[in-house]
């Protein structure tokens, strides 16, 4: 069995600090290492957590993911079309529950079968984790080569790999919700080249704006192509989980989370995280049209649901219904001078310009840039 802090000080000599992931039992020694010894961020679901670990990669720091390999398949969207397009790494661990040696429960059997041929699937390195130290230490100086190589690794975990490392006693903080304005005017309903142009227009040299999938990132490249600009392809749902990492990596950076109805229904979970640790310095701004436009118009769920009221019961510091442009920009402005987890919500018009472009930049260039600017 690996020495869990032994093992755990050889991945912070490298530089991977940084962690965060979903439990499982067989990872929960090295779970437990990097709550006490590092910057461990809890994620709500995998595909979050490897959205999270990306964003901190943007701020310049060397993340890891923890995860059960049921959860593997969680982590298949924004592995394929995030980190895949942006060439963006990440150091996982993945438990290998239904391994065949073992009486495990049903439910993972399958994954126990397939869990590597995933992983290959993915174009993704990896490794069964050994669990002699002077192995692992040779194993994780390769996957840092990867790493380097801007490729994701993984190890493959099995049952027992890990001695014990008990969990220190931690305080959890409850962040509750200082301010909650709801709907009191009409909406004006701007469409959403005109609100994006308001937003993109109140930047200044330390805001990045990261846009989430489709339209919203298309529009924004064709108001402005920037250096501090994210224009999000795939991994729908995980533009916040994104931001997180960053603003929590970065906290000198004003980091703009400019989200959609059908985005962040799909990952709606994540305002709990967002909520639980606060980052100060990101602002969170969903445009609601009530549709999935990039898709040919299909109607979402969200007339039904009050974002408002689940973003301030989530811990979000103010939560704000936005009525008008000009209420939104009064509103980014105060943002900028006070600071604090904040969420505005404004309902925009459906629809888009027919002859809307694509991004002539790709991916891995905006990462690239962005990375040089934040630096």
């Amino acid at each position: 069995m690996l020495n869990t802090k032994s093992f755990g000080n050889e991945l912070k000599k490298l530089g991977f600090d940084f962690y965060s992931g979903v439990p499982c039992s067989f990872l929960k020694n090295l779970i437990n290492y990097a709550i006490n010894e590092c910057e461990y961020i809890a994620a709500v679901n995998e595909g979050d957590a490897i959205a999270i670990a990306s964003g901190a990669y943007f701020g310049g720091r060397k993340p890891v993911v923890l995860m059960q390999n049921s959860g593997l398949t969680n982590a298949v969207s924004p592995l394929t079309s995030l980190n895949y397009p942006f060439q963006i790494p990440v150091l996982g661990f993945v438990s290998l529950r239904g391994d065949s040696s073992l009486n495990d429960e049903p439910q993972h059997e399958l994954m126990g079968r397939i869990t590597t041929q995933m992983l290959d699937l993915m174009q993704i390195n990896w490794q069964f984790l050994s669990p002699d130290l002077h192995e692992a230490k040779i194993q994780v100086e390769s996957a840092n080569n990867w790493i380097e190589n801007n490729k994701p690794f993984f190890f493959v975990v099995k049952k027992g790999t890990f001695e014990t490392e008990k969990l220190k006693p931690i305080e959890h903080p409850n962040h509750y919700n200082k301010k909650k304005l709801e709907k009191t005017l009409m909406d004006e309903f701007p469409s959403r080249f005109q609100t994006l142009k308001a937003i993109n227009g109140l930047k200044d040299e330390k805001t990045v704006q990261l846009a989430t999938t489709g339209k919203t990132g298309r529009e924004l490249y064709e108001i402005e192509d920037s250096a501090n600009n994210l224009y999000m392809v795939g991994s729908m749902g995980c533009v916040s989980s994104l931001g997180v990492g960053l603003a929590l990596s970065r906290k000198e950076l004003d980091v703009v989370v400019i989200d959609g109805d059908g985005s962040l229904l799909m990952r709606m979970g994540s305002l709990a995280t967002n909520g639980y640790y606060r980052p100060k310095n990101m602002l969170h701004i969903l445009l609601d049209n009530e549709t999935h436009d990039s898709t040919g118009g299909q109607s979402t769920v969200s007339h039904n649901v009050n974002f408002v009221t689940i973003a301030a019961a989530c811990g979000y510091e103010k939560s704000f219904y936005i009525h008008s442009l000009k209420e939104l920009e009064e509103q980014i402005q105060l943002w900028k001078k006070t600071n604090g987890l904040t969420f505005l919500y404004l309902k925009i018009s459906k629809g888009s310009n027919p002859n809307l472009g694509r991004p002539k930049i790709s991916p891995r260039e905006v990462k690239n840039r962005l990375r040089k600017f934040i630096k």
